[in-house]
């Protein structure tokens, strides 16, 4: 989907967001099988992805993957759980405080480091592993936005994050 203009009504009110977001959780997958590993900062390589995560070098597009934080009782509620740790999700980065979806195809900022929104991030059948039965359905439309990394940098808990006009 296309973005409507700037100039136009509909793409203005697009532009616009009530306040910066915040980064909640970061996580890394050394190798296939193994578990997400949270840390307190990942260092983002333009074009590539986070150094550590075994999805480094891959395709570009899904240098980072985001879900937001908001969606995780969402999830949980879905999968019949009381709650849902943000390693399972096996997501890099949980953002509270903005929609993620509203920056797909844009350019944002997560603390220093530049990214571009390249499309949902839609759940895998490791869901339903590790959510239990229905695991995937309860995911579906709450999986997050997978990013290309403009421009690297080191990433931090606590970061903001914010569209860039």
């Amino acid at each position: 989907m296309r973005r409507p203009p700037l100039d136009s009504a509909l793409g203005q009110l697009m532009a616009r967001f009530p306040r910066a977001g915040r980064v909640d959780f970061i996580g890394v997958r050394p190798a296939r099988g193994q578990a997400m590993q949270a840390v307190d900062a990942a260092q983002a390589v333009a074009g590539r992805g986070l150094v550590g995560d075994r999805y480094a070098g891959g395709s570009g597009k899904r240098g980072v993957t985001l879900v937001q934080a908001e969606h995780l009782p969402v999830i949980a509620a879905l999968a019949g759980l009381d709650a849902v740790d943000p390693a399972t999700l096996r997501r890099n980065l949980v953002v509270a405080g903005i929609p993620l979806l509203a920056l797909k195809g844009r350019v944002f900022r997560v603390g220093d480091v530049l990214l571009e929104g390249t499309g949902p991030c839609d759940p895998c059948s490791k869901m339903e592993a590790a959510l239990g039965e229905g695991g995937y359905n309860a995911m579906r439309g709450h999986g997050g936005l997978c990013a290309r990394i403009v421009e690297g940098g080191v990433i931090r808990l606590g970061d903001t994050v914010h569209a860039v006009d």
